[in-house]
């Protein structure tokens, strides 16, 4: 790899429902084993039983959840002589929405539920109200930044 040039980000190819780039990424996440349209039926079936549900617009619910399980802050390790301290740094745009993603996807599969689209949609209901796991994780995290403010000065 060319120490010169940089690799250029490629745009995602927006998916045929919705045309939504953060839609797509969570499908490329939701995928398993590259079955694109299983995932594709779980995520739709999931935003039309939140838009049935709520009686308000899935995708805009999809993206209310989405925002609200975004992280601002997190604790990254830094060694510093003998100790390891947990320094809170900001997270970067790209990294919130992955982890947010991540954890949304995480805690819908280890919900009590039959199918995954049920499960996801209840997650995504939850998450839209500030409510559930993924935003207890994100709560969690935070918390973990504030406790450790005291080291942000060991910031790189």
């Amino acid at each position: 790899m060319s120490r010169r040039i940089k690799a250029e980000k490629r745009p995602p190819i927006l998916d045929f429902r919705y045309g939504d780039k953060l839609v797509t990424t969570f499908l490329s996440c939701l995928m398993h084993r590259g079955k694109r349209s299983v995932a594709e039926q779980i995520l739709y079936k999931a935003i039309d039983v939140v838009e049935k549900k709520t009686g308000q617009p899935g995708l805009e619910q999809f993206h209310k959840a989405l925002n609200n399980v975004k992280p601002v802050l997190e604790v990254k390790s830094r060694r510093v002589g003998g100790a390891t301290y947990q320094v809170p740094v900001e997270v970067r745009a790209d990294r919130r929405t992955a982890l947010a993603i991540r954890w949304l996807i995480s805690y819908s599969a280890a919900r009590s539920g039959k199918t995954m689209a049920e499960k996801l949609a209840a997650e995504l209901m939850a998450a839209a109200n500030n409510e559930g796991a993924s935003i207890k994780k994100k709560e969690d995290t935070h918390k973990m930044a504030e406790a450790n403010k005291a080291f942000a000065h060991f910031k790189w």
